[in-house]
């Protein structure tokens, strides 16, 4: 993945498959290629916005829920649901704000590790969140679970969208399962008509394909550990999320130094 802004991209690691580097473009640095990076934040997603539903009855990782449920309950008048949700709207574009913020504050001072800060901090307040809603009673905690689980979530799908050119989200599965429809549709099209120039055949990204399925698959696995984490452990849950995400950012400091 190129993370140099423009500038000449590092020598790519020999032995990384050209399909995989067609696919992607860019890399993450060293052997995090683009595509793992996006894998094990789908899953962190995954698991967030599952157990969100879990202790709080809200999913926080997509904003077109939350915008929706915003308009119906104007039109029902339930004034006191839309701040929340307009609560949780401000709070996930706070956390993409403040990925940029980091990423280019990074980028000035020319540090290698402005893509992990974000995912730094990121697994920092994590942590201070499920250690915080353990300590608190049910009510205060959910009102605080819900807006920094949307900033955490604005926080991750920022820096994932920056490092990849906003090519790759992982909070939401909208973009993912729209671009595998369409893959889908190229790869059963039909392309024995007669007198169709050979470059005019309609033909599959197959290895696009298998990178947008195992993003999905990461997401849904996630959700799966997360319902079943958050389920059983509450929010104490979070702090092996936050490991997750810990070891994630320390490889790419180590791998850029």
């Amino acid at each position: 993945m190129d993370m140099t802004d423009g500038r000449a991209p590092a020598a790519r690691p020999r032995g990384l498959p050209a399909r995989l580097r067609a696919a992607l473009g860019r890399r993450v640095p060293t052997e995090i290629t683009e595509a793992q990076l996006g894998q094990v934040l789908a899953l962190v997603a995954g698991a967030v916005n599952a157990g969100g539903f879990l202790l709080v009855g809200q999913y926080t990782s997509h904003m077109s829920g939350v915008v929706s449920a915003m308009a119906d309950n104007l039109a029902l008048g339930a004034a006191w649901l839309v701040l929340a949700g307009l609560g949780a709207l401000l709070a996930f574009m706070a956390g993409a704000a403040c990925s940029a913020i980091l990423i280019n504050w990074g980028r000035r001072r020319r540090r290698r590790d402005r893509f992990a800060m974000p995912l730094l901090l990121e697994a920092a307040l994590l942590v201070l969140f499920g250690l915080l809603a353990e300590l608190l009673a049910a009510p205060a905690s959910t009102v605080l679970a819900v807006p920094v689980l949307c900033f955490l979530m604005g926080l991750q799908n920022a820096t994932i969208t920056k490092v990849s050119g906003a090519r790759v989200r992982t909070t939401h599965m909208t973009g993912i399962v729209t671009d595998i429809g369409i893959e889908l549709g190229k790869l059963f099209y039909w392309n024995r008509m007669p007198g169709v120039p050979e470059g005019d055949r309609v033909l599959a990204d197959r290895a696009k394909l298998r990178l947008l399925g195992r993003m999905l698959g990461c997401f849904f696995a996630g959700g799966v550990i997360g319902a079943l984490g958050f389920g059983r452990l509450g929010y104490a849950f979070s702090v092996p999320v936050a490991v997750i995400l810990l070891v994630l950012a320390g490889a790419m400091v180590r791998q850029r130094a």
